[in-house]
């Protein structure tokens, strides 16, 4: 029954729970429930949360946050773990400060725009401000394919635009071959000045860096490297470890189809590999399953980002970001005169683009 009588009483009335259950539209049951004094009471809440619930079906009386929330649990069921955990913090950080108590009916241009001017206002990349104009024109569209809305209005506005101003400010940053030498030199020395006080597992981050750079894969991809991945000359990219989500890490394939692939190994790095193998091979528990970074377990990205300061600042050059090497290898294949369709397949993406 909607309305229950309970134990208790206010100013000589009755208190009741006032209850309505409903469905929401990915068929799960939800209800609604509050307090009342007083039968009359009672009844008019339950008239109000009937029109709420009418409202919340329909998409009507939904607000942004509460779109958010059915958004996500929706594409959970067809992204990976560590994609929804992008698109979470995204709309978390940047949409639902400023619109999340906005019903979606309230969504104007006006109040749109305004919403675009105060990322405008952040000191972020502009590919950055596209990101997020991109996961809230996704939840939006999402809000009209469930015909909670007519049109996206998001859409009037447009994307944020790349400008003089921001190029030059974020420019794609990346190591020639020269400074590579350097900051792959001060890795080494300092994986050797370690060893020399028995600690040999600073070669991983020698050995991190040096695929990174002549591979062009993703971090979670070369965390994801196991010896088994390695076939004479040949590497296979076969799966990605994710450190982004809450708890453990994630496991999962590449970041898309193309992304599995088949990489032909440099000179340079077939050296650096077969030295690595045969000093893991002296510890006992050495396994063919063994990460080739790390062992039992993936190094940590905190402490990845931390060497590639050092590293850098001992060489004497500029820092650039962990993802920077994939920029460089590509640069480096640019360079080399390799065709643009090999420079794409090697980097695991599916155009040129």
């Amino acid at each position: 029954m909607p309305i229950t009588k309970v134990a208790g009483k206010k100013n000589g009335k009755q208190k009741y729970r006032v209850r309505v259950n409903y469905t929401d539209s990915l068929g799960k049951a939800q209800q609604i429930e509050r307090t009342a004094y007083g039968l009359d009471e009672a009844k008019e809440i339950e008239q109000e949360l009937r029109l709420k619930v009418t409202e919340r079906v329909s998409g009507e009386g939904l607000t942004v946050s509460e779109l958010m929330e059915e958004y996500l649990k929706a594409k959970s069921t067809e992204t990976r773990e560590s994609t929804l955990d992008k698109s979470k913090r995204i709309l978390k950080y940047h949409v639902i400060p400023h619109l999340g108590e906005y019903k979606l009916k309230k969504l104007t241009v006006p109040v749109l725009q305004k919403w675009k001017m105060r990322i405008s206002e952040k000191d972020l990349a502009v590919t950055t401000r596209q990101n997020i104009y991109a996961e809230f024109r996704a939840l939006l569209n999402y809000a009209v394919k469930m015909e909670y809305i007519p049109t996206n209005t998001l859409l009037k506005i447009g994307n944020f635009k790349t400008t003089l101003e921001s190029e030059t400010k974020h420019t794609i940053s990346y190591y020639i071959a020269d400074e590579f030498k350097q900051f792959i030199s001060a890795a080494r020395t300092c994986a050797e000045s370690a060893q020399a006080n028995g600690n040999y597992f600073e070669w991983n981050y020698y050995v991190f860096f040096a695929i990174a750079f002549y591979t062009g894969m993703r971090k979670g991809e070369i965390h994801g490297l196991r010896w088994s991945d390695i076939d004479g000359k040949y590497i296979s990219v076969k799966r990605s470890i994710s450190q982004k989500v809450k708890g453990d890490d994630r496991i999962t394939p590449p970041k898309n189809k193309s992304s599995i692939r088949t990489l032909q190994i440099p000179k340079p790095l077939i050296e650096i590999l077969n030295e690595h193998k045969e000093r893991c091979k002296i510890f006992d528990g050495f396994s063919e399953e063994n990460y080739i970074c790390g062992a039992n377990k993936p190094l940590r990205d905190s402490t990845i980002q931390k060497r590639n300061i050092k590293f850098a600042q001992l060489a004497g050059i500029k820092t650039i970001r962990i993802h920077d090497f994939r920029h460089s290898h590509a640069s480096l294949l640019a360079n080399e005169g390799i065709n643009i369709q090999e420079v794409a397949r090697r980097l695991g993406h599916s155009d040129v683009e």
